[in-house]
């Protein structure tokens, strides 16, 4: 069986780690409860006759005290990069991550999530940000872990990508 990892990405509270529990154990929680370090999930899915283990790295967020450290982006194969667009400081937090890791990694396949639709009306988007992110992005995904908005969409594109790949 086929193993990637993949690094959920974005600043503190844009909800990455309600993203993957919502993905893995179909739970959603409204405590929030600050990750510490990484948290790792697996999941198994199947795409085109292969079954691929998605290893899932829920990062600490980032934020003015502490930034993603390069040794937790070594060996990934995607990225899933979080925005909370009811903060726009998110965006730029996002754009800084992806920059991370072109210089740490290079070019690597990444969804770009505007996670919290269930609170659409209070959005605030960085077009330019937004512009710039998500033309470069496999796909853009607006989600709501909440109300289970899109959150099986944003690891299925890229189980899809790998998929290819392999072909």
């Amino acid at each position: 069986m086929l193993q990637k990892k993949i690094c959920m990405l974005g600043s503190f509270a844009v909800g990455k780690t309600s993203l993957v529990r919502r993905y893995v154990d179909s739970i959603f929680s409204e405590n929030y409860i600050t990750t510490i370090g990484v948290k790792i999930d697996k999941k198994v899915v199947t795409v085109n006759d292969t079954d691929l283990a998605l290893i899932l790295w829920d990062v600490y967020g980032e934020d003015n005290h502490q930034s993603v450290l390069p040794s937790y982006l070594r060996g990934m194969a995607a990225y899933v990069l979080v925005i909370d667009p009811t903060r726009p400081a998110t965006f730029e937090s996002a754009k800084n991550l992806h920059s991370l890791v072109l210089e740490t990694l290079g070019q690597k396949p990444f969804v770009l999530v505007l996670n919290k639709s269930d609170i659409k009306p209070e959005w605030k988007i960085n077009n330019a940000i937004y512009d710039e992110l998500s033309s470069i992005a496999i796909k853009t995904i607006e989600t709501s872990a909440k109300n289970n908005t899109g959150v099986d969409e944003i690891y299925q594109t890229i189980a899809e990508d790998f998929a290819q790949a392999l072909l």
